[in-house]
Formats: structure tokens, C-alpha cells, sequence
């Protein structure tokens, strides 16, 4: 199951109009949870040399579930860029149960429901977003769902905090 991620950029792009790195670099780091340079953050910066199209939206995503890699893409203008990330040592595997956190996330009851209004929140040290949606699925809370907030209902992955309430996945509420 590939995880997917959309994250408005505050573009605040190079004057030639091309897409600022360091934002990409950020989003890459807000996406994984770890910084560059770290166990399970990208390898290294995105190149600075790269002159991408500035991206009113990128998405972010992993490019398999061993997550090895960030795809970070862009649909309009059309450009994609896979970022390394440092892997983590695979522990044995162990029994089939599954894990307690996504036990408690199955036996919740949904906070939000398909075709609730929905507020999508994103905030780190410097900015704050809200984005209005239409959930496009049912979701408990801490559980992933999809979002559309654009009215083509593509949909945005958010994750359920309350009733109406969501963030986007790898920032705080």
C-alpha cells in the first residue's frame, strides 16, 4: 500500500519561477518525519542545480513499502523527482498480529463520514494552513482518508483528529 500526501508548498518560488528546493526539502522531511541526513530521512538535499517548474501543489508519496524512496511530483506543470531515504535496519519478523495502534484504529467508530464538511490543518514553526474539503471516505480517529478540496475529487490525504477536524499526514494538530 503506497502512502500518499499532498502538500501545499507556501511557494515561494526563485524568481526565474522555478521551484525552491529548500521548500521541497522541508516537505520531504515533514513527509518521512525525520531530518536529512537521519535514519529514515532523505539521504541528502534535493539538488539545488535541478530547475523544476514552481508547483502550486506537490505530492508525496512512497515509492514502495520499504520505503527506500520520496516521489515528490508535480501535475501542472508536469515533473517528478525521487528523493533516497536512509533505511532502517529490518528487524525478524515477528507474529501476524497486528499492531495495538492499528487494533484501536479498526475498533474506533469514524469521527468523520463520507461527505462530511472537513477543516485540513497544517502548521510547522512559521506557518499555519486551513483548507476547506468534502471527506471522501469514512475515517476514525488517527486513521487516513481522502479529502477533496479542490471539487475534482481527486482527493488529498488527511488524517481524522474530531468531528470535521483533520491535518495533513506528518504534521502536528
Amino acid at each position: 500500500m503506497l502512502r500518499l500526501a499532498a502538500l501545499p508548498l507556501l511557494l515561494a518560488a526563485a524568481p526565474a519561477s522555478f521551484q525552491n528546493v529548500a521548500l521541497l526539502d522541508q516537505a520531504v522531511q515533514n513527509f518521512t518525519g525525520r531530518p536529512i541526513g537521519a535514519e529514515g530521512g532523505a539521504r541528502t538535499p534535493v539538488d539545488a542545480r535541478l530547475k523544476l517548474a514552481a508547483c502550486p501543489m506537490v505530492s508525496l508519496n512512497w515509492m514502495s513499502d520499504a520505503h527506500e524512496a520520496v516521489v515528490v511530483s508535480c501535475t501542472a506543470p508536469a515533473w517528478k523527482i525521487y528523493v533516497p531515504v536512509i533505511s532502517a535496519p529490518r528487524p525478524a519478523p515477528a507474529a501476524a498480529a497486528p499492531p495495538a495502534r492499528a487494533m484501536a484504529t479498526l475498533a474506533a467508530a469514524p469521527v468523520i463520514k463520507r461527505g462530511d464538511p472537513v477543516t485540513v490543518s497544517a502548521s510547522a514553526s512559521g506557518f499555519n494552513i486551513t483548507r476547506e474539503g468534502v471527506a471522501l471516505g469514512d475515517a476514525a480517529p488517527g486513521a487516513r482518508f481522502l479529502v477533496d478540496m479542490t471539487g475534482n475529487r481527486k482527493g488529498v490525504q488527511a488524517v481524522a483528529i474530531a468531528p470535521g477536524q483533520a491535518v495533513l499526514p506528518g504534521y502536528e494538530p
